[in-house]
This record gives C-alpha cells, sequence and structure tokens, in this order.
C-alpha cells in the first residue's frame, strides 16, 4: 500500500470502514467515498474532513480519485457488483482492496490481537483496546462499535506495536488476517446464506485458528465446538465467566448496582475487580479481554483500574432514558443467541419489572434460518413489539417475514408493527423496561422514542402539579 496516496472507500459509513477512512486520513493521506445513506457517522466523517458523496452515480467521485496509479479503492462486501462507482474502478484498471485485505495487510506489519466471534466481539474487542490503551502497554485498534470512553471506533498509538481488530467472519473476512494473538468468544452458527450449513461455518473458524503466528496465542471460550489447528509454538488458553478454565472469574456478586468479582489467571488472582459496565453478560467479555491484556504486560492495577474505567460502546446495553416510571435501553443484540444473553441480563438488572422489547430482525436469510431460536429468544420478554425485516444487503425472499418469528412467540402480548407506526403505538402503552433491539436502521427511532418517553413524563409531572394546586384551592 506504499505508492498510494489517496484511499476512495466504497461504504464509507459503514463501522470498520469509517475506522479505516479515519486511520488512513490520519495518517495524513486524502481520503473520500461513498455511502448508500446519511447517518451520524457519515456526518461525523464530513466534520473531519472527509468527502463523501450519497449519489452513486460515476460523475460523483472526486476528480481527485480518478488517477489509478495513485488511488487505492477499499471496498465492502455490501457494495454490489453492479454498482456503478465499483463498474468504472474495474474498468480503468485501479487497485481494489476489501476492506479485510486491507487489515491483513496492517496486522502483518504489526502485532495484531484479532478478537473473533458470533457474538461478544465487538465488545471484548473494545475492553481489550481500553485495557492496552489506558496501560503503561498502550495500543492501536480497529473498533466495529463506538467506544464512549474514546467517542470513535479508532484508536492510534505511536508507542506501541500492537492492534488490536475486530475479525470478522462474514464472507470470511476474517481469513485474511495475520494474527499474533487472537480470541474467539463463540461459533454459533450464522451467516449461512455465505456458509450453507454449520458444519462449513465451524470449518472457516478452524481455519481462522490455523493463521495465528508462532509465538502468539489463541484464547478459546470454554466449550466452543472448534478443534483448533495451531501452529507450531501457538500456545491455547481458554476461558469462561465462571466455568474454570486456564483463565475465569470466580466470587461474582451484584452489590448496590454494581458487579464485582475475582480474576483468576493461571499464575496469579486479582481480588475484588468492579465492572465498569454493571451487566453480566460483560463478565466473560472482561474475562476474555483482560487475558488479553494480561498475556501481553499489562499489570494486575492497570487491569483493575481499566475494568472499573470502562464505559461501554455506543448501541450496546446502552441506557437511553430512565425515570421514576420507566427505564429505556438500546441493544444491537441480531443473533438469537445475543437475543437470549441480553435479555437474561436486563431480566436480572430488574426482576421483578415489566420487560417491553422492540427488535427489528436483520437480514431475510437470517430470519429464515433461525426463526424458532429468535421467537424461544424472545419468548423471555414479557411483551414483544417486533418491527419489519431489515434488509441490508439483500432482496426480498418469498415467504420470509417477520411473521416466521412473530408465530412461534410464546407470548400473549405479542405485536408486529412498522416502523412509521412504532411511536404511535407506545403513546398508549404502560411499560416499566423498554428495551430496543437490532442491528438495522431502528438506531434512527431511538431518539424519537426517547422524546416521547421524555414527552409524555412531562405531561404527567404536569398534570401532578395541577392536580396539587386543585387540591390546594
Amino acid at each position: 500500500m506504499n505508492k498510494f496516496i489517496k484511499f476512495y472507500f466504497l461504504g464509507i459509513g459503514g463501522i470498520g470502514m469509517s475506522a479505516l477512512a479515519r486511520y488512513f486520513r490520519a495518517k495524513g493521506f486524502q481520503v473520500a467515498g461513498y455511502d448508500r445513506t446519511e447517518t451520524k457517522l457519515t456526518s461525523e466523517l464530513q466534520a473531519e474532513g472527509i468527502e463523501i458523496s450519497f449519489i452513486e452515480e460515476v460523475e460523483q467521485i472526486p476528480f481527485v480519485y480518478t488517477k489509478a496509479e495513485n488511488t487505492l479503492v477499499i471496498l465492502t462486501p455490501a457494495i454490489p457488483e453492479n454498482h456503478p462507482q465499483l463498474i468504472y474502478f474495474k474498468e480503468n484498471n485501479f487497485s481494489i482492496l476489501k476492506r479485510a485485505e486491507v487489515l491483513g495487510k496492517i496486522t502483518r506489519q504489526s502485532k495484531g490481537i484479532c478478537i473473533a466471534g458470533t457474538h461478544g466481539k465487538t465488545t471484548t474487542s473494545t475492553i481489550t483496546a481500553h485495557l492496552l490503551y489506558q496501560s503503561r502497554v498502550s495500543c492501536s485498534a480497529f473498533l466495529g462499535g463506538i467506544a464512549n470512553n474514546y467517542n470513535t471506533n479508532l484508536l492510534i498509538s505511536k508507542e506501541s506495536n500492537l492492534v488490536v481488530i475486530e475479525a470478522d467472519e462474514y464472507d470470511r473476512s476474517f481469513h485474511q488476517l495475520s494474527p499474533y494473538m487472537a480470541v474467539i468468544t463463540s461459533a454459533d452458527p450464522d451467516h449461512l446464506d455465505i456458509y450453507k450449513n454449520a458444519t462449513a461455518f465451524r470449518e472457516s473458524f478452524e481455519h481462522f485458528t490455523s493463521l495465528i503466528r508462532p509465538g502468539g496465542a489463541l484464547i478459546m471460550r470454554k466449550g466452543i465446538d472448534i478443534v483448533p489447528q495451531l501452529q507450531k509454538g501457538v500456545k491455547l488458553y481458554t476461558y469462561s465467566m465462571d466455568e474454570g478454565g486456564d483463565f475465569s472469574a470466580e466470587n461474582i456478586r451484584s452489590e448496590k448496582g454494581e458487579i464485582r468479582f475475582d480474576f483468576v489467571t493461571p499464575t496469579d488472582r486479582i481480588n475484588d475487580v468492579r465492572l465498569g459496565v454493571p451487566v453480566r453478560i460483560n463478565v466473560e467479555n472482561s474475562v476474555a479481554a483482560m487475558a488479553m491484556a494480561w498475556l501481553n504486560g499489562v499489570s494486575s492495577e492497570e487491569i483493575r483500574t481499566g475494568i472499573s474505567s470502562f464505559s461501554g460502546i455506543y448501541r450496546r446495553f446502552n441506557t437511553v432514558y430512565k425515570s421514576n416510571d420507566i427505564v429505556y435501553m438500546d441493544d444491537y443484540a441480531h443473533h438469537p443467541s445475543e437475543l437470549k444473553a441480553s435479555i437474561s441480563s436486563i431480566r436480572n438488572l430488574y426482576p421483578e419489572k415489566k420487560i417491553t422489547g422492540i427488535f427489528q430482525p436483520h437480514l431475510y436469510t437470517r430470519t429464515r434460518d433461525f426463526a424458532s431460536e429468535f421467537a424461544n429468544a424472545l419468548s423471555q420478554l414479557d411483551e414483544l413489539i417486533l418491527l419489519d425485516i431489515y434488509p441490508a444487503r439483500e432482496l426480498p425472499i418469498d415467504g420470509v417475514s417477520s411473521d416466521l418469528i412473530l408465530n412461534e412467540v410464546k407470548l400473549q402480548n405479542k405485536v408486529r408493527c412498522s416502523n412509521e407506526n412504532l411511536l404511535a403505538l407506545l403513546k398508549d402503552k404502560k411499560m416499566e423496561v423498554l428495551v430496543t433491539f437490532g442491528a438495522g436502521d431502528i438506531d434512527k427511532m431511538v431518539p424519537k422514542i426517547k422524546d416521547l418517553l421524555k414527552s409524555q413524563a412531562v405531561l404527567k409531572n404536569n398534570s401532578e402539579d395541577i392536580t396539587q394546586v386543585s387540591n390546594i384551592l
């Protein structure tokens, strides 16, 4: 990549693509790109000086990016083959690399710490990056979410050769990486539109383990159904929340809204660690991240400080609004296992309260392949509002709709609703804990729901005030 001085991104608004765009911009290169929709993230990129077009015609490509000899085009798998700008770049012999290929080149030039897994990888990679970055070890990081501690998905260190990367299994992207160390948080089958069956999915993770460089290590969640194919000289460690392994948590306890535990390593123990984001699901993710930090020389005190100061990730178990009457949370969960774990954590936080969930399924193929599993997870709620499927990169599939899930949900209080009618539906509901789930465009509804709840609280308070005045009179 040394010969390129300009970088053009097709799909620049994606969480992984935007981190790369910021990386090259921070290195002093010219950066621009295209995306289909304008979002909060694309607006932030534009504010940072990155030129973005939301129209796919070739004429929208800035002139300075039309020279093949000094421009690298970086592509997300979501861009279709018939995209006009992609066709132009191919016909004019531009160098075109997928995002994963670029990350792979970066891992070969550094010590890549690659976090893989069907679920848990974004939280685990962000906690890992935070533990390293705030310590004397330091790191750079390409994250799959916006870290609340830094309000960005990119960290750059001038002192450290470590780089934390979220290893994406979609389209076998993580096969492009050359990890120094890796974590596998989970390997529940997903993306069966690509892999076709669970066996191929598992084999893909096994191949990923074979890419870890000699002298490195694999930290794998205990009980995952894969057989690591490690090169000679690669160490294998296991971890769990409270089921043993080389790294685990013991003495987990919830006290006054806090979660504390003891972190156990192969040789020592860090007692009474306080979890910065007090959600039980984060104990397991933190154990994996702390294990990686420990193996890379972060001290016990730095680990303790880092875990307690970690403040979460945008759209990962965020509390959006809280009053005396209602708690509103938002979570990115979009796989059945994620949903099950997230709802269980919410139930643990609010065991006596009614939990209303709004879920937007993501992808027709995922809905088709896991409808029963989604229904089983969502049946843990007290009430379900099910939105239409967000298609992302896919075209509709005959017979596949949200009803596949709804029909199997074992709740009396369940309803299917469109995005357009959601606010009207919520106006008349009595809710105690409300949670939005999904990876599509449901995040656009979050501020609207928050405003609705705040306005209802104001009306209620005003009503109470009027009643009090009336009684006095």
